[in-house]
């Protein structure tokens, strides 16, 4: 985008509202909180003024008193978003807490300052929620320039479930349909805040001063790094003397990366210093479209292009929550490295309890599943979106959980919870941490396990569907398959529902022998996901790919 074009964003953002008849326009919480942008009605001014509102509101029902840590990536809406949110969340009373010197905050800092703050031995009551702290980023993460997102991290420290977000999602298109545009603007606010029994009436809203006159400091990236040592072997990469290079792409990692070179004296340079809200320094993604993707190769070209002058070389998103790996053999795929990462982990983390499970998505690669079943360990297999890790991660049973699409969170050394939230800080250092103690890259590694395991071929793609295609995979089960074969193997298990935890997938997986298929239907577009892997090569996916398109078709019509 020209800063022409950042100026009518910015504008936009302030001048215009959504419509409240039109549900396109209004607050929609998916996997990762609300997004949209201010050139679409989208995300405006009035958006985040209401999810401030909602979320205001939420916390006094839920008897969340503690504080809320508030931060922003450098997308060209997040500061203004951030500012908006501020405002009505200092209205409310909410006690917030920003990082020093108003710096920008990645969502794996916010996530662990929250579990920091609410760790056992602090000053408040563990029975309930009384003092407890939680979180609001203002990101749309990998989106392109033009997007702005807002999710929110309750007190466990990671993405707010569904029934939180449902009922935030309601309430904020409440106040958008109240609203008409108008703000009440209060000074004396222990006289009219609502109450958990009594919710405002109207958006409740500061001036920007009065706002920032009442939050709190801290050096939140400081505690983050100063505290790396207990989930990352840093005395064992510093040692190893290995050259790192790591892209922020322009986001807020850069100042995360800068502080650990300091603090653990490593040997790391950061290729792109450079912060500019319009992204012009990235090269186009596959498609054309300009997307912070740290796991797309065409994103990621800058990085690539200069990778043999490292030993390796690591990519963030915005918000840092995703990971990109590359070493001499390029960007490691995401499937792969999260193979690597957990056959490197259940044999590298001794203190970790017996019996602690390994989290992964079902459309995530099987490789998973084979290097989990080596090691004697159980797989726990949950539908897509991280949400889904939060609770194990947060109460110490799930060593790690990981998605296919680069994002990933784990233990501390000791067993305990490190983000529970994706952290693609944690998750390069790992690689770091990987080679330096084995010799070996992540892509040296990933071989070894293809010749353990085989070498699987993976694929995503999006095809058409219809509205009432999308109906119709609500109904899916496993007696609407009724062929008992898929690309010349027998079908074995046909699933609506996750292994790992029951909870409905949005659609089904189908496995064989030698691969599978996972379809959903995208709850924004018009189109349904498709993910194949098979162990067969790449002529027996397309075959696969083929067959699980002619089967969709059929059921789903």
């Amino acid at each position: 985008m020209s800063d022409h074009s950042i100026a009518a964003l910015l504008a936009a953002y302030h001048d215009t509202a959504p419509d409240p008849d039109n549900p396109a326009q209004g607050v929609q919480f998916g996997t990762s909180g609300h997004r949209g942008s201010a050139l679409s009605n989208t995300f405006n001014d009035l958006h985040i003024a209401a999810i401030s509102q909602a979320i205001a509101d939420y916390r006094r029902q839920a008897g969340i008193d503690g504080p809320l840590f508030l931060g922003r990536d450098t997308h060209a809406l997040s500061r203004p978003a951030w500012h908006t949110a501020l405002q009505v969340l200092r209205a409310n009373n909410v006690q917030v807490v920003i990082a020093t010197g108003d710096e920008v905050l990645a969502t794996p800092v916010i996530s662990h300052a929250i579990l920091r703050h609410n760790a056992p031995g602090r000053n408040h009551n563990r029975e309930q929620t009384q003092g407890l702290a939680d979180g609001l980023i203002l990101t749309p993460s990998h989106n392109p320039p033009q997007d702005g997102g807002i999710k929110y991290n309750p007190p466990h420290g990671g993405p707010a479930e569904g029934d939180i977000t449902n009922w935030i999602e309601q309430r904020a298109n409440q106040y958008i349909a109240n609203s008409s545009g108008t703000y009440r603007s209060i000074t004396n606010r222990s006289t009219t805040n609502p109450s958990a029994e009594n919710p405002a009436e109207v958006i409740q809203r500061l001036s920007d001063d009065d706002a920032l006159a009442g939050v709190e400091q801290q050096d939140l990236i400081g505690n983050y790094v100063a505290a790396l040592g207990k989930v990352v072997d840093m005395p064992a990469i510093r040692a190893s003397g290995l050259r790192l290079g790591v892209d922020p792409m322009g986001g807020t990692a850069l100042p995360i990366w800068r502080a650990i070179a300091e603090q653990h004296g490593i040997d790391l340079e950061v290729v792109n210093p450079s912060i500019d809200d319009s992204f012009s320094f990235m090269p186009p993604d596959h498609d054309g479209k300009i997307r912070m993707d740290c796991s797309s190769p065409a994103a990621m070209a800058n990085l690539l292009a200069i990778k043999d002058r490292f030993d390796l070389a690591f990519g963030n998103d915005p918000d840092a929550d995703r990971h990109g790996i590359v070493d001499a053999a390029g960007l490691m795929n995401p499937n792969h490295y999260l193979a690597v990462a957990i056959d490197y982990l259940l044999a590298h983390r001794p203190q970790w309890s017996a019996g602690l499970k390994i989290g992964k998505t079902l459309v995530s690669s099987s490789m998973i599943d084979h290097v989990v079943a080596s090691h004697r360990s159980e797989l726990y297999e949950v539908p897509v979106g991280f949400k889904w890790f939060v609770d194990g991660l947060h109460q110490g049973w799930l060593a790690f959980g990981g998605e296919e699409s680069a994002g990933a969170s784990l233990l501390t050394l000791e067993g305990h919870a490190w983000s529970t939230d994706k952290d693609g800080i944690a998750l390069c250092l790992l690689a770091a941490e990987i080679t330096a103690v084995t010799g070996e890259t992540p892509s040296q590694r990933y071989a070894t396990l293809t010749n353990l395991h085989g070498a699987p071929v993976y694929r995503r793609i999006d095809s058409p569907c219809s509205a009432e295609q999308k109906a119709a995979f609500k109904a899916l089960n496993a007696d609407r398959i009724t062929t008992d074969s898929l690309a010349g193997d027998p079908i074995e298990r046909v699933l609506t529902e996750a292994p790992g935890n029951g909870a409905p997938i949005g659609g089904i997986k189908v496995t064989t022998s030698n691969g599978w298929f996972a379809a959903r239907p995208s709850g924004t577009e018009a189109l349904y996901k498709l993910y194949a892997e098979s162990f067969k090569g790449q002529e027996h996916l397309d075959e696969l790919i083929s067959s699980a398109q002619k089967l969709l078709d059929t059921t789903l019509a």
